[in-house]
C-alpha cells in the first residue's frame, strides 16, 4: 500500500513543498517527502492504516515542512510570503496549501520547471519523471532507453542547475509556454508507456502509471496553459490504449496478442472518451505526432475484428507519422503494417534499413522480437529461432518471455512434424 501511495501521492508532496521551499531546496524536500513515507511504513506495521493515508501522508511532510521553517532564523533562503502563511496554518489542519487546487497548481507548476529550456532534453525528461511521478532510476532508464548511470547523471545535473539557478516554480506565458509544452507531452507520453509495457518481470500492465500520466494530462488539459488541440490528441490517444488493458493479458498474467483479443472486454466507455477527445484535437490547423498516433489507435478501436482493420489507411498514417518522427520504433510499426498487407519481405528490409539497427538488436529485445516473427511468417526458421532467442534473453518481462518461448517452441514442433 506504501508502494501505491508512493506513486500516486509523492509527486504531490514534492511539488508543494517545492513551492514553498524553492526549487534550489529539492533534494531536501525529497528527503522529507521519503521520511513521511519511512514513517508510513513503520507506523502502519504496527498500527491500523488511517481512513485518509493521502492525508495522514500529507499532515506528516506538513509538520515536518513547518518543523523545519522553524529551526531557519533566515527566512530569506525560502519564499518569505509562503513560509509566513505556512506557519500561520493550525497544527490540525492540512492548510491551503494542501488543498486540491493547489495541489493541482503545484504539479503543473513543478513539471513546467522540471522542463525549463536551459537544461538539457535528457535532464528534463529525467527530473520530470523523478519528481513529478516518482519514478525510480532503473524504470527511468528502461523509459528513456539507457543505462541508470546515465540517469544519475542527469538527475544530478538538473538538480545542480535548479540550485546554482534558483529557478522559479512557475507556468509560462507567451511564446515560451509552446517550446516547454512540448517537452512536457513528452514526458506524459513516456509516462503512461512505461505503464503501459512496464519494466517489472511480474507485471507487464502497470495501471498505476498509466492513470497517473492520463490524471497529469487531464490536469493539463483543464489549465488555459494546455488547453489546445496537442494536448487533447494526446490524451485521446492514452483513452484509446487505456480502453484495451482488460484483454491484453490472460488470468495468469501472460500476454494476449492484438489479433487474439476478444474486443468485447474493451472498455467501451474509455475508447468513446478517446472519439471525444480526438474530435477536440482536430480545432485548428496543428498536426502532431500525438494526433496521428491517437488516429492509429483509433482506426483499431473502430474495427470490428483485427481482420478487418483497416491496413491500407494505417500505412499512410505511418507514412505521415514518419514524416515528422523519423524514429525507430515508429519505422517498426509501419514494418509490421506492411506484413499486414501481405508484405513480409519489404517489411524485413525496412527493419534491416532502420538506423543503428545493430545496435538496437543488441539491446533492445523488441526489435528482435518483431524481426524473428518476421522470419517466422517468412518460413526462415533458422533466423527466426535465432532473434527470437535473442529476443528472449533480452527482455526482462515473464510475460514476454513466455510468449516469446512458446514461439520458439513452435519452430521446434514444426521441425518435428
Amino acid at each position: 500500500m506504501v508502494d501505491h501511495l508512493f506513486r500516486h501521492e509523492s509527486g504531490k508532496m514534492v511539488a508543494v513543498l517545492t513551492r514553498i521551499f524553492g526549487m534550489h531546496n529539492l533534494e531536501m524536500v525529497e528527503d522529507v517527502v521519503q521520511e513521511a513515507f519511512l514513517r508510513a511504513a513503520q507506523s502502519w506495521t504496527f498500527n491500523e492504516v488511517p481512513d485518509n493515508p493521502s492525508g495522514w501522508l500529507m499532515q506528516v511532510a506538513r509538520n515536518r515542512a513547518i518543523d523545519i521553517v522553524r529551526r531557519q532564523n533566515q527566512f530569506m533562503q525560502y519564499s518569505k510570503e509562503l513560509a509566513h502563511q505556512l506557519l500561520q496554518e493550525t497544527e490540525n489542519t492540512v492548510g491551503q496549501f494542501f488543498s486540491d487546487t493547489e495541489i493541482a497548481d503545484s504539479q503543473l507548476r513543478m513539471i513546467f520547471a522540471c522542463c525549463h529550456p536551459s537544461l538539457k532534453e535528457e535532464d528534463q525528461l529525467a527530473l520530470t519523471l523523478k519528481t513529478v511521478s516518482g519514478f525510480g532510476v532503473a524504470e527511468i532508464a528502461h523509459a528513456l532507453m539507457t543505462n541508470e548511470a546515465a540517469i544519475q547523471k542527469r538527475l544530478y545535473r538538473a538538480k545542480q542547475f535548479l540550485k546554482e539557478n534558483d529557478i522559479a516554480l512557475e507556468i509560462p506565458s507567451g511564446r515560451a509556454v509552446n517550446a516547454r509544452l512540448d517537452i512536457v507531452y513528452t514526458v506524459l507520453y513516456l509516462l503512461f508507456n512505461e505503464g503501459y509495457n512496464s519494466l517489472k518481470s511480474d507485471e507487464l500492465i502497470r495501471r498505476d502509471i498509466c492513470a497517473e500520466a492520463m490524471r497529469l494530462c487531464l490536469l493539463l488539459s483543464q489549465h488555459r496553459t494546455g488547453n489546445r488541440p496537442a494536448t487533447f490528441a494526446l490524451l485521446s490517444l492514452m483513452c484509446f490504449h487505456a480502453s484495451r488493458f482488460e484483454s491484453r493479458t490472460d488470468e495468469n498474467n501472460g500476454i494476449i496478442l492484438l489479433q487474439y483479443q476478444d474486443r468485447n472486454k474493451w472498455d467501451k466507455e474509455l475508447a468513446n472518451k478517446g472519439y471525444f477527445f480526438l474530435e477536440k484535437s482536430s480545432e485548428g490547423n496543428e498536426l502532431t505526432i500525438y494526433h496521428l498516433e491517437s488516429a492509429i489507435a483509433a482506426e483499431h478501436c473502430l474495427a470490428e475484428s483485427f481482420e478487418t482493420t483497416n491496413w491500407p489507411r494505417m500505412l499512410k498514417l505511418y507514412d505521415l507519422l514518419l514524416e515528422i518522427k523519423n524514429t525507430p520504433p515508429v519505422a517498426l510499426n509501419r514494418a509490421i503494417v506492411l506484413a499486414q498487407l501481405q508484405q513480409v519481405p519489404s517489411a524485413i528490409r525496412e527493419v534491416w534499413n532502420i538506423g543503428h539497427i545493430d545496435q538496437l538488436l543488441s539491446t533492445q529485445y523488441i526489435f528482435s522480437a518483431v524481426l524473428g516473427d518476421l522470419y517466422l511468417r517468412l518460413g526462415d526458421e533458422n533466423n527466426a529461432r535465432k532473434y527470437l532467442q535473442n529476443a528472449h534473453d533480452l527482455t526482462t518481462s515473464l510475460a514476454e518471455k513466455k510468449l516469446i518461448g512458446d514461439k520458439i517452441d513452435s519452430i521446434a514442433k514444426l521441425k518435428w512434424n
